[in-house]
């Protein structure tokens, strides 16, 4: 279901065709990278918090790290991520395919800045078993994004 979400808004969009669904999982960065021939800073893993009492989605470089004192100078709060049980009921994808596509209304997204190094990145499409290939600029767009910010080591 969450991967029809998702393949529907990148189709409303015009992305459908970037969609890429492997017969490996990409569930996590290693497994993505590998399942979608890539490199794992090029997998935009998107990780969920709650900012506000709101769930806020922040993608970032795949082998980058949130660093706490940034992340509190940008949101005003600690990080707190969603815990993995809350996270489907929350954004609207379960863990392992949490994208910016086809999510809850209201969920601010947020782009780090260490995707803007690369050609290409790679978020997940929804489930455990997908990517979507774009440009930064693309996933920016499509996204909705409120800005970039820069809360990663």
């Amino acid at each position: 279901m969450s991967f029809e979400k998702a393949k529907k808004f990148l189709e409303i969009k015009g992305f459908a065709d970037r969609i890429i669904v492997p017969a490996e999982s990409t569930a996590t960065v290693p497994l993505a990278a590998a399942a979608l021939g890539t490199t794992e800073g090029e997998i935009a893993k998107t990780l969920s918090f709650i900012v506000d009492e709101k769930p806020v989605l922040v993608l970032m470089e795949g082998n980058a790290r949130i660093q706490n004192h940034k992340f509190k100078e940008q949101f005003h709060t600690k990080a707190k991520m969603i815990p993995p049980s809350e996270v489907e009921e929350l954004v609207g994808h379960e863990p392992g395919g949490v994208c910016p596509f086809g999510i809850n209304e209201g969920i601010d997204v947020y782009l780090d800045v260490s995707l803007q190094k690369f050609e290409y990145v790679y978020p997940a499409c929804g489930d455990d078993h997908s990517g979507v290939k774009l440009t930064p600029q693309e996933l920016f767009a499509i996204s909705g994004a409120k800005g970039w910010v820069d809360v990663c080591q």
